[in-house]
């Protein structure tokens, strides 16, 4: 098969890395890729954002199946243009794509369909806003309702922080991602991630993980896109994980189809558990990043069968077989991030380092200039490594993380202290 991943992150390095390893794939291109993802597959300049331009250069290059990997194609609508010219996507259409793109739609879909989530308010007034916190208290959840890579959420801790959120949000600083906030109930707990793939009829569970999203160790100051996973996340239990399915993700699915918008694709449910219970906090139409690393790591080639299954409508013949192991994946970012940062600073001792199914270093934000590897995005690296336990997983990722020579950039030491 010809194959074509859209996006150029550590996301699509991993998805890259484990279709290559499926004797199905025959060719790979990643549009627009990066400096990893170029030692393993093609990598095109394309602009991922416009439907027509992926159709064309689909048929141009007989291209067979299509991985969209960020969120904001399918946002946009790639994935209907290319359902309309016949081509097999992975990924749903703009209709279910608002799970992701709007907050507030999302809780819509929660109250219609029974599902456990915080108590909410929904807002396009500033005013309006404040008051509302004011009302309920600190701590309180203020969210940006549209698309801000990962960033558009503040966890406030007192009413004065959440009253700056909401000047922040609405004032600019996420873009138009803040022209409308959601504010939630403070859900305490512990947070996990379940991803579930769905084919517009069945739901097949495919893997769990936890993420850090503070850059700080010990999960502390601002939220960024996420700083390290690991996966499977201890706290989804199995009796966690079939209640998600049951309580949360059967009828958000059910109350999609009934609208008739079936979901395809893969749902990434972000939980917050606490004494048994997940409630929801958001949904994710693709791919965490960087949960998606580990997933991909563990589970290697058979990643394409199952997503051409999810494609094709076969998922209740489908099955994941897992292996009863462990995978960290240690996000290096460049200084300053999630802030301003520098771009450019050449990264060094990569050459050295193993690639095979137990250690990889996927790229995220890379190019390469002049033959050598450069930063050219916030986060930069993902240093994933897999072990018969977590202890083992992370000593093989910060062995790797060690031998890069890369000044310009920082990590956090302590990914994955819940469970160790």
């Amino acid at each position: 098969m010809n194959i074509l991943i859209l996006g150029g992150g550590g996301r699509e390095h991993a998805l890259a890395w484990a279709v290559m390893q499926n004797p199905k794939c025959d060719r790979l291109i990643v549009a627009p890729g990066n400096a990893g993802i170029a030692a393993i597959a093609d990598c095109a300049d394309l602009d991922i954002m416009n439907g027509a331009a992926v159709v064309a250069f689909s048929e141009e290059n007989a291209i067979d199946f299509v991985i969209i990997g960020p969120e904001a194609p399918l946002v946009a609508g790639v994935a209907d243009r290319l359902r309309e010219a016949g081509i097999l996507v992975f990924g749903p259409g703009a209709a279910v794509a608002r799970l992701e793109a709007s907050k507030s739609f999302t809780k819509d879909i929660c109250d219609a369909a029974g599902a456990p989530t915080a108590a909410y308010g929904h807002f396009t007034d500033t005013e309006a806003a404040k008051d509302y916190v004011r009302a309920q208290g600190a701590p309180i959840v203020v969210k940006a309702d549209g698309l801000a890579a990962g960033k558009g959420v503040v966890v406030a801790m007192t009413g004065d922080e959440a009253l700056t959120a909401i000047d922040d949000m609405f004032g600019g600083a996420f873009g138009g991602a803040g022209a409308e906030v959601v504010i939630e109930e403070f859900m305490a707990g512990e947070e996990a991630s379940y991803f579930v793939l769905c084919d517009g009829e069945t739901a097949l569970p495919m893997g769990t993980a936890q993420d850090h999203k503070r850059v700080g160790e010990g999960d502390t100051g601002p939220n960024t896109g996420g700083m390290g996973a690991y996966s499977p996340a201890p706290v989804l239990t199995d009796a966690v994980a079939t209640k998600a399915l049951e309580e949360i993700v059967k009828p958000i699915l059910a109350e999609m189809a009934k609208r008739g918008t079936p979901y395809q694709g893969v749902l990434y449910a972000g939980l917050m558990i606490k004494d048994g219970q997940p409630r929801l906090v958001e949904i994710n139409v693709r791919f965490g990043d960087p949960e998606c690393q580990v997933l991909m790591l563990r589970l290697g080639a058979q990643v394409l069968d199952l997503l051409l299954a999810c494609a094709e409508g076969r998922l209740e013949r489908a099955q994941v077989n897992w292996a009863d192991d462990h995978a960290m994946t240690v996000v290096m970012a460049a200084n300053g991030y999630p802030g301003d940062y520098g771009k450019g600073s050449v990264i060094k001792g990569l050459d050295a380092l193993p690639e095979d199914s137990f250690n990889m270093v996927f790229h995220a934000g890379t190019r390469e200039v002049e033959g050598r590897i450069t930063a050219s995005g916030g986060r930069v690296l993902n240093v994933t490594a897999r072990g018969g336990t977590l202890q083992e997983a992370s000593m093989r990722a910060y062995a790797m993380v060690d031998q890069i020579n890369w000044p310009e950039g920082f990590f956090r030491r302590d990914i994955g202290w819940r469970a160790l």
